[in-house]
């Protein structure tokens, strides 16, 4: 069974990592070399950007790993409490009968008839036997099985504790290569010149969209209400976003509960194809499904993109490669 310091140990990593400040006071790593244009500068902007904005969802579903990992040893422990008081109560059956055995018990029904001498005495202790017999039978199974389910729960208990300590380890692992990729794409941004910052930094269309009624329409003028705000990595609003967090806290407002990661986000409602697209619908993107935005209509979509880029609307296809579209509602 985990130990009260290893649980604290656990859940303080949980915590401590779920605290984590993605967008300040990251560790910058050194410049690479400097490329030969503004064009490959932005490029590679880019490209370091998008990689930062996958190993932040990583992270992420590292932190959602370790915390069913500590569901998991948490229930365990449970299972193994109720397993062992089971096993005692069973045990303790067990030592009373097999003493009364010992000590010849008298049962109500027999006192009487154990003091004769006949072969009706005889046929009645054999009946006290039984009775005795069986009764050390039931509990004698209902020791064993309750030892069985307490190795069982003992086993769980070791193997959700290790699952936990490995989830911890990852999630640092993770931590670790997100600011060091978050540090090269905010010294490339240094890079860039003011009027690539600018073109960034372009809130972009700000015009009303007229949205559907229901859950997808609730969902999408949440996200359009959003537009402006910046972009921050493992951010949860309500005052900047990552590109799940705003998809999850969208549909939170139409009261639909949707995963916090774009790949538990990939999995949600059902599959539609590119042609089908309509608003509301969400639309993951890249194969290694990191990136994720909503559907305005069937050309637009809204999205948090990456740091220096506020959340705007944008075409469809020139977001990225598209990996799944799943649609909650309808």
């Amino acid at each position: 069974m985990a130990s009260r310091p290893a649980q604290r140990t656990i859940r303080a990593a949980l915590a401590t990592t779920a605290a984590a400040v993605l967008v300040t006071g990251l560790p910058l790593t050194q410049a690479s070399a400097q490329p030969g244009s503004a064009e490959d500068a932005l490029k590679k902007y880019n490209d370091l950007s998008t990689e930062a904005g996958r190993l932040n969802d990583e992270h992420l579903k590292a932190q959602e790993d370790l915390k069913a990992k500590q569901g998991d040893l948490d229930k365990a422990n449970g299972d193994l409490q109720n397993a062992k008081s089971a096993e005692e109560s069973h045990r303790g059956d067990v030592d009373a009968l097999t003493e009364a055995s010992f000590e010849g018990a008298r049962f109500n029904q027999l006192s009487a008839l154990l003091v004769s001498d006949s072969q009706q005495d005889f046929l009645n202790r054999a009946t006290a036997l039984e009775v005795l017999a069986s009764a050390n039978s039931e509990s004698i199974r209902g020791l064993s099985d309750a030892v069985v389910q307490a190795d069982d729960a003992q086993k769980r208990a070791s193997e959700a504790t290790e699952g936990a300590r490995k989830a911890a380890e990852d999630i640092a692992n993770r931590k670790n290569d997100l600011d060091k990729q978050v540090g090269e794409a905010r010294e490339q941004y240094r890079s860039l010149s003011a009027a690539q910052k600018s073109k960034l930094a372009s809130i972009g269309d700000t015009s009303t969209v007229n949205v559907p009624a229901g859950t997808a329409g609730t969902a999408l003028a949440f996200a359009l209400a959003q537009r402006g705000k910046p972009y921050v990595y493992g951010s949860n609003g309500p005052n900047s976003w990552d590109c799940s967090s705003l998809i999850q806290a969208a549909y939170r407002q139409a009261g639909v509960s949707v995963p916090r990661t774009s790949y538990g986000q990939a999995t949600v409602g059902r599959s539609v194809s590119r042609s089908e697209v309509k608003a509301g619908d969400i639309i993951v993107y890249y194969s290694s499904q990191s990136h994720v935005a909503m559907a305005v209509d069937g050309v637009r979509a809204v999205h948090a993109s990456t740091e220096g880029v506020p959340v705007k609307i944008a075409d469809i296809d020139s977001i990225g490669p598209i990996s799944v579209i799943r649609r909650v509602e309808g």
